[in-house]
């Protein structure tokens, strides 16, 4: 039987895997060892830098985070994606890509095209996807799939490597926030959260320049070191650390979250998650088994403090419905019904 040949083309700015930031990053690496685990062949795109045990291709040795002005980006953006479909086209039997711009290179080669929309929903994306029919997309949860429109769509949620994830039994008294350090993340409601219920917060994320003002003014003045820490950004090892050992995540999200990797990790460690509702997060955390969805910092607090959850079910439950082997099931499904099918309209399914 002939292997698959998936060309995986990530975006030309994070290495793959990332080493702190990088959601999309951390998905490609995640998906490429799940295919190699299957037998398929895989070529990822990405940066010079990048470390993933696969083979790779790059245009650019070096990456580039934070992002420098749009413009520049875009122009990247651009000349890595028509350079890696170009090549990918030659001896893929699927071009997988994480990042719009690629698109619009679809019109000039054969091989069928898979899109992971990976952004939250936005009108100029969606009317920009309208002009590529032929691309079979895949959306990371119902929510934005249900704003999308397309003929070729399904959901394929996320899913992570949890032998990397070991679970902690034995937590610590205080919670954690791991994301972006960002008004639409809720740093600031996590902080909240951790003054009315009288558990410190231990945070850790990324401050991009873009939001430097909201650290200085909202978020640094709260940091105390003792009851409120910033950990700064985080590696893998670490994210486990502080996820693995806290009581409970707080995810207060204040946008339409189309995944939210953090999630899935932290209850890959046995940690419950406290978040708001909003976009994918009831699809993700299951009520009263790996955490608790509530609409305020007084609901949250009082769940905190309250916190009955089992960390080995909540490991159970992540495994069956988020683990590494049921995603990469999921994508070599739809890669085989696109070959199978060839130009037949692959049939939407709802996950």
């Amino acid at each position: 039987m002939t292997l698959m040949k998936i060309a995986l083309v990530a975006p030309p700015f994070i290495a793959v895997p990332p080493r702190k930031y990088g959601g999309t990053e951390l998905f490609i690496a995640h998906l490429a060892r799940g295919l190699q685990a299957q037998g398929t062949e895989v070529t990822v795109y990405t940066i010079g830098e990048s470390t993933i045990e696969a083979p790779i291709r790059w245009l650019y040795r070096h990456g580039e985070w934070p992002l420098p002005i749009d413009v520049d980006a875009t122009l990247k953006g651009l000349n890595h994606s028509s350079w890696a479909i170009k090549e990918a086209a030659q001896h893929a039997d699927i071009i997988h890509l994480n990042s719009a711009p690629g698109l619009s290179f679809s019109r000039f080669v054969e091989v069928p095209i898979v899109q992971t929309v990976h952004h939250a929903y936005e009108q100029k994306f969606a009317e920009y996807y309208q002009n590529f029919p032929d691309v079979s997309y895949v959306t990371i949860s119902d929510f934005q799939r249900e704003k999308l429109r397309m003929p070729r769509m399904r959901t394929i949620h996320h899913g992570i490597e949890v032998s990397l994830y070991p679970v902690c039994k034995e937590k610590q008294p205080y919670l954690s926030f791991l994301g972006r350090i960002a008004p639409t993340k809720g740093t600031h409601l996590a902080i909240e959260v951790a003054k009315k219920s009288g558990i410190p917060l231990k945070i850790g994320g990324e401050i991009q320049p873009m939001y430097k003002g909201y650290w200085d003014t909202v978020i640094k003045p709260q940091v105390d070191g003792k009851f409120i820490e910033y950990l700064g950004e985080m590696a893998l090892h670490e994210k486990i650390e502080l996820l693995g050992n806290s009581l409970a995540m707080i995810f207060p999200v204040q946008w339409d979250e189309p995944f939210g990797l953090v999630m899935i990790e932290a209850m890959a460690c046995g940690t419950p998650v406290l978040a708001t509702p909003g976009g994918s997060v009831r699809e993700i955390v299951k009520e009263g088994l790996s955490g608790h969805i509530r609409p305020t910092t007084e609901e949250l607090a009082k769940c905190a403090r309250e916190l009955n959850c089992n960390p080995e079910a909540i490991r159970v439950y992540m495994e069956e419905h988020f683990s590494l082997e049921r995603m990469t099931r999921d994508y070599i499904n739809l890669y085989t019904e696109i070959l199978q099918n060839g130009v037949k309209e692959v049939e939407q399914i709802v996950a």
